[in-house]
């Protein structure tokens, strides 16, 4: 019979692979990689704050994620800083910032380590919640926004033209991706997020066809790396959400190296 803690951390996986991987094939096509670890890295700030107020920890890094997401693009409009510099810029103030806050926080010990590396097999039935209605609040909102969000990331300006919003729509989607930040801080940790959003759709594009096709066959590439990761963890005793990104980064791996042999180089 399986444990349930290595029951509760396949659940938390699976759920977040389902949900990381289809809004992760936006952010390798729009190139939003540095963007997503920006905010990443923020949300240890919110973690820092939700111990200050002693408030729900994922609600607290949740919200601080989706302040700095809206800052971000505003600042994307400004001409004075190439943006990739302006984002490492934060990027590195953000997670100096939230280091010493949760250093200075008095009180019981904190893991700090837990958090920028996280760990799948602590996670609680609480987390899970969080997972399921997060989740299913990101595919629900990310659904009815699949066309206007791929008008953006085909052309951006003839997307404008047509009609597109492009400011509401890239507004929403980088609170989605604030929020599966959040979600995915405790299983693979802060500085490991970003590389479970991207490193399926990075496998999956040189074999789709169509987006929808990608987006699905990251799901399922993102879920059977869950798998892989939680049993190597299991097995030889390591953290899950590093073994997790490393058998993700063994699938783009041999995905890319595949496409290359093959001629193959995807169409989306």
């Amino acid at each position: 019979m399986i444990e349930p803690f290595l029951l509760r951390a396949l659940l938390a996986g699976l759920g977040l692979a389902l949900v990381a991987a289809p809004l992760g094939c936006f952010v390798v096509w729009q190139r939003m990689a540095y963007f997503g670890e920006t905010v990443a890295q923020a949300s240890l700030i919110g973690i820092a704050l939700g111990l200050l107020l002693q408030i729900n920890l994922t609600a607290a890094a949740m919200a601080v994620a989706a302040v700095v997401a809206l800052l971000l693009v505003a600042l994307s409009r400004q001409r004075l800083v190439p943006m990739d510099a302006l984002l490492g810029l934060l990027a590195h103030a953000a997670l100096a910032l939230g280091i010493i806050a949760t250093a200075l926080m008095r009180g019981p010990s904190i893991d700090l380590m837990g958090y920028l590396f996280g760990d799948i097999f602590a996670v609680a039935a609480d987390d899970l919640v969080w997972i399921a209605v997060g989740g299913a609040g990101v595919l629900a909102v990310l659904w009815r926004l699949w066309q206007p969000l791929l008008a953006i990331a085909v052309h951006d300006e003839l997307a404008a033209a047509e009609g597109v919003d492009r400011d509401r729509i890239k507004g929403i989607f980088v609170l989605l991706l604030a929020v599966t930040v959040a979600v995915a801080m405790k299983i693979v940790g802060i500085l490991l997020v970003i590389a479970f959003l991207i490193m399926p759709a990075v496998a999956a594009r040189p074999f789709a066809a169509t987006p929808e096709r990608m987006a699905a066959l990251a799901a399922t590439i993102a879920a059977a790396g869950v798998v892989a990761g939680l049993a190597l963890s299991y097995k030889l005793d390591v953290p899950g959400g590093p073994a997790i990104v490393l058998a993700l980064a063994a699938m783009a791996a041999g995905a890319l190296v595949a496409s290359a042999l093959s001629g193959r180089e995807g169409e989306t």
